[in-house]
């Protein structure tokens, strides 16, 4: 599933995406897998409240600044696609997937919750891994 954030930390809310995927699957029963294979982005399930977005990335941006010193930019320095530490950091403590059961054909999310996809280094287009298991 393709997804592209237009700014360099973005919250993009995927969850209309991965119930088309489950819709189309025809799986009933069972659940659905959401993998980003970058180590740069993330998924996670959480409000889908722009409010609480700005709150989470600035919070992010004050745990792990973009500006610090990490070894792994100094490794690269010089080449701005690569310096992007903060970005593995943070992915370490959002993660790369969720599962997310599915009963009767729908997602089984709480009544505030979306899938959100995470871009930690921005400006990329990336495919993201939606593998849907059941009966």
């Amino acid at each position: 599933m393709p997804v592209y954030a237009d700014e360099y930390l973005k919250i993009i809310d995927i969850t209309e995406e991965v119930e088309r995927v489950v819709r189309e699957s025809d799986i009933k029963e069972g659940f659905v897998i959401v993998y980003s294979p970058k180590p740069t982005s993330a998924v996670a399930i959480n409000e889908n409240d722009p409010d609480l977005w700005k709150d989470i990335l600035e919070t992010y941006q004050r745990l792990v600044p973009v500006k610090a010193e990490y070894r792994h930019n100094a490794k690269y320095k010089g080449i701005p696609s690569e310096e992007n530490a903060h970005a593995h950091i943070l992915n370490t403590f959002i993660g790369t997937s969720v599962v997310i059961p599915i009963r009767n054909g729908r997602l089984q999310l709480g009544t505030w919750q979306s899938v959100l996809y995470i871009e930690l280094d921005g400006f990329k287009r990336r495919e993201l891994t939606v593998q849907v298991v059941g009966e």
